[in-house]
């Protein structure tokens, strides 16, 4: 068994099986096991694929196998959905694929299931890709499903996506969007502010002050050379973070709270920019993992940060009133990072907005609450779900009426990019940006500025 394989099929296993995180599980099973950097490769391409096409390759199997893919062994339907991504979307041999996958069966289900994945594999093997897409066109019950099963998107997501899209005037890029969520990113890097430096072999990205690409070589290494003053971040994660930073210039003795911190990138770049301005900076991140990896994040930043684990609903009631600048990055359904979480598509339903959107309305308005007279709180997701961002600001200007002012976050986005930012208006006038994966390389973070009106003014 080639270890490339045998380390992908088991992530995909722990992903099924304990709700793992493949993005977080895959580096660390690679390492385990070793691998050189082409084996590595390959795992990743193999892991990430399969997941991020899941859904596809289940309608191919259901046809091949001519059953549920519910009804098959989980071991055994993993194995399937591994073979059938290097039969259709790799150049791997198919005959390769076809006995490696049933030797993966016949280790973690039994001799007796070989023969049933043999057949389905070589029935899978039979037809070009492009056949068995005609094929899964043909028996598609309306155009979305047809494009979702193209794209490998869960049809609500397609249309959520859609509709966002649509509030920007944009509806026509949703193909190039469903695209650009099948592809791996680039590593970003940021260099955090005056304590990291990007390396002479460098190139800037295009719109981050602090983010870089190299063209080759391990992460790992130019973080650890680094001190922690370099880290891997997406670009629209930096921007975000810059933002509620640069909005406007610091003044000394600000207090500032980074309200949902975990796992802490942001908190480090918010920390940074507190250092250089003599702001203090607080966060908050109730789960105590999380916790503890915001404590890591923000450890070669020399800045005393307190981080506590409380509730962020409650959390700001031990001192309302206090802070100049509160980051919101709401726990949301994630769907602007598809293409670094490849099994999210598929873990999130419809049935999971109305809690969430609930939650992220209480965390604002705390949030407003706890501001200080012309203060500013970032409301932030990495999804353009329009429930989750647009709803969100929107209900919060209706609840605290004259209280609150919107800024012009895409102004505020603009003045601090490098480059040109193509940041059309929404429909509904607001001040939000929302970053895209086809059209900024970024994931698709939603920013929103609302800043809490002086009664002095």
């Amino acid at each position: 068994m080639q270890p490339a394989r045998r380390v992908a099929y088991e992530t995909l296993r722990a992903v099924h099986d304990s709700d793992a995180y493949a993005n977080l599980l895959l580096p660390r099973s690679i390492g385990r096991a070793g691998l050189g950097e082409a084996d590595a490769a390959l795992a990743t391409e193999l892991a990430y694929g399969t997941l991020r096409r899941q859904g596809t390759y289940d309608a191919v199997i259901a046809v091949a196998a001519d059953r549920d893919p519910a009804r098959i062994d989980p071991a055994v339907l993993d194995a399937l959905r591994l073979g059938a991504h290097q039969i259709l979307s790799t150049r791997v041999a198919s005959h390769a694929a076809v006995n490696e996958s049933v030797e993966l069966v016949r280790l973690h289900a039994g001799r007796g299931a070989t023969g049933f994945a043999n057949a389905v594999l070589r029935r899978i093997a039979r037809d070009t890709p492009g056949e068995w897409m005609s094929l899964l066109d043909e028996r598609a019950r309306s155009d979305d499903e047809r494009l979702g099963l193209r794209h490998a998107h869960p049809v609500w997501v397609l249309r959520a996506l859609r509709r966002a899209l649509a509030a920007e005037g944009r509806g026509d890029e949703l193909d190039a969007l469903l695209e650009a969520d099948n592809r791996a990113p680039a590593v970003t890097f940021a260099a955090l502010p005056v304590l990291g430096t990007h390396p002479v072999d460098a190139a800037p990205t295009a719109f981050s002050p602090l983010g870089f690409r190299l063209g080759g070589g391990y992460p790992e290494q130019v973080i650890a050379a680094s001190g922690g003053a370099v880290r891997v971040q997406d670009e629209g994660s930096q921007l975000a973070a810059l933002a509620l930073t640069r909005f406007a210039p610091v003044r000394p003795g600000e207090r500032w709270l980074d309200l949902c911190a975990g796992p802490g990138g942001k908190t480090a770049v918010l920390a940074a920019e507190a250092l250089a301005g003599g702001a203090a900076l607080e966060a908050n991140e109730p789960v105590p993992a999380r916790a503890a990896l915001v404590r890591d994040s923000i450890a070669s930043v020399p800045l005393e940060v307190p981080v506590s684990e409380e509730d962020g609903r409650t959390r700001t009631a031990n001192g309302p009133g206090g802070y100049d600048r509160i980051l919101v990055d709401a726990p949301c359904t994630g769907l602007g990072a598809l293409r670094r979480r490849p099994e999210a598509r598929w873990r999130k339903q419809p049935s999971d907005i109305p809690e969430l959107a609930t939650l992220q309305a209480q965390l604002l308005d705390a949030a407003i609450g706890a501001l200080a007279p012309g203060g500013v709180v970032a409301y932030v997701t990495c999804s353009p779900h329009l429930a989750e961002t647009a709803a969100i600001v929107a209900d919060a200007r209706r609840r605290w009426g004259s209280g609150i002012e919107e800024l012009d976050a895409r102004s505020v986005l603009q003045g601090l990019a490098q480059h040109p930012l193509d940041l059309p208006a929404p429909a509904d006038g607001s001040g939000r940006a929302q970053l895209w994966p086809h059209r900024h390389g970024t994931d698709a973070m939603s920013i929103s500025l609302l800043r809490r009106v002086d009664p002095a003014e």
